[in-house]
């Protein structure tokens, strides 16, 4: 059974998305696929994952084939996979604001007139809405949660733009029958999710942690997007507040992007430090670098996260997703450390399974 999802912005991540879904497209349960969390997850298969809609507002985008729309400028992430014609036209969307500060000069808008975008997805089949949009795109990342309840539509939501987390939005999802996922997809291994581990293991062997930052600098639009001051403030309150809720007490501490660097491209350095003291107040110092491709880093685990949402609306769930979300979001309606939140998803999984048996 497909699950049918539309996508809004059509970026370095959405190219990564797509590219992922055809690179594993032969990958079996029982196999050793490189780089995938899950193969399977309850009944679903990658393969079943399929791609209807998409919109994006870049006129080097609008009205191209999906498969080509990925491979155009801005976009710089690298080619892994020869995608085929997909037969999914990137229609033109309101702006909304997502192209003020930064990526102004970045983003050439298409002055066609928006497509109806409802009728679009309705049209699609579309479940499922995934928000691709910037980080400094609040006021179109809310237009779109507020176009997936009335398109009764699952929204997942990996931007910093609070709508999962946010109990106005959860509580509409809710009411209006639908659900919703998110805020600000973790990677698969990134800067928050090796912090939080840092820092996890810190705690549990007795270190007291003093005071910690992890700084990214990076070339891609989102790393642009992070250091504009709508995005930087979001973004940095965002990935501060998801370390720091793995450690116990009040700790000095910081996290998020710092600066963009053009010719890095696709690519993001983060940058870690913690200070604490361990057996007999003796002084210990963690100093790590982590170089990795940015967009690829967290389509794992939306991958993962787009099969939770399917068997929950399987489930007919409304609402916010606690368990889905604190798996495979920085900023959660419930935040839970990895390990508890691993296990959770995995129970939230097994359900699904043992309504198979």
């Amino acid at each position: 059974m497909p699950i049918k999802v539309a996508i809004v912005g059509v970026g370095n991540f959405c190219s990564a998305l797509v590219q992922g879904l055809q690179y594993y497209k032969d990958a079996k349960e029982g196999e050793v696929a490189l780089g995938l969390l899950n193969i399977t997850l309850g009944k679903y298969q990658i393969t079943d994952i399929e791609i209807v809609a998409a919109f994006d507002i870049d006129k080097r985008k609008v009205g191209k084939d999906l498969s080509a729309a990925i491979f155009a400028d801005p976009n710089n992430v690298p080619k892994f996979a020869e995608i085929p014609e997909l037969n999914v036209t990137v229609y033109k969307c309101d702006p909304l604001g997502s192209t003020e500060g930064a990526l102004e000069e970045m983003i050439q808008v298409d002055n066609s007139e928006p497509a109806e975008v409802k009728e679009v997805i309705r049209a699609s089949g579309a479940e499922i809405i995934i928000n691709l949009l910037p980080s400094t795109a609040e006021k179109a990342s809310k237009w779109w949660a507020q176009t997936a309840i009335e398109t009764k539509c699952a929204f997942i939501n990996p931007t910093p733009i609070l709508i999962a987390s946010d109990p106005y939005w959860s509580e509409q999802f809710y009411s209006a029958g639908c659900i919703v996922a998110g805020d600000d997809l973790m990677n698969q291994i990134g800067s928050t999710v090796l912090h939080k581990a840092l820092i996890n293991l810190c705690v549990q062997r007795g270190v007291h942690i003093d005071e910690s930052y992890q700084l990214d600098i990076g070339g891609g639009s989102e790393s642009l997007a992070a250091i504009d001051e709508k995005g930087y403030t979001k973004k940095r309150s965002v990935k501060t507040e998801s370390v720091s809720s793995s450690i116990p007490y009040e700790v000095p501490l910081v996290a998020g992007s710092t600066d963009f660097v053009d010719f890095m491209k696709d690519v993001r350095a983060s940058y870690f430090w913690i200070k604490g003291k361990c057996f007999a107040g003796q002084p210990v110092t963690v100093d790590i670098r982590l170089t990795l491709p940015d967009a690829s880093a967290g389509v794992s685990v939306l991958l993962d996260v787009i099969r939770g949402v399917k068997i929950a609306l399987d489930r007919n769930m409304t609402g916010a997703l606690v368990e889905v979300s604190a798996y495979g979001f920085k900023h959660p309606p419930m935040h839970m450390g990895i390990t508890t939140a691993h296990q959770r998803f995995s129970n939230f999984i097994s359900e699904q399974d043992a309504e198979r048996s």
